[in-house]
């Protein structure tokens, strides 16, 4: 087995590589997708692990089952309250934490 001797050592120069500096438009837009992927792996996993569809979750938010789907796709990320309200229709809880 050959040794790899590619190692990545700042992770902010490999993105500033492949999706321009931060403060670009090219940055901000893959800043964006990331983020809107994040959230929706996080709404996804959350409710299927509370067993619940995505007809019941847009009930219990009163949204409607399209933009769940879209949020869940990562089409569209949900402002903090409707991310708060999703997570808490879902019976979960975040809690902001302050470390030193």
């Amino acid at each position: 087995m050959q040794a790899n001797n590619k190692q990545l050592t700042d992770i902010s120069a490999e993105l500033d590589a492949l999706y321009g500096a931060e403060g670009t438009e090219e940055r901000a837009k893959f800043d964006e997708e990331a983020w809107n992927f994040y959230t929706s792996q996080i709404l996804l996993d959350a409710r299927k692990e509370a067993k619940v569809t995505q007809s019941e979750l847009a009930r219990r938010i009163s949204s409607t089952k399209s933009y769940i789907s879209r949020v869940e796709n990562g089409l569209v990320s949900p402002s903090v309250g409707t991310f708060f309200r999703m997570i808490n229709a879902l019976g979960m809880r975040i809690d902001v934490v302050h470390s030193i």
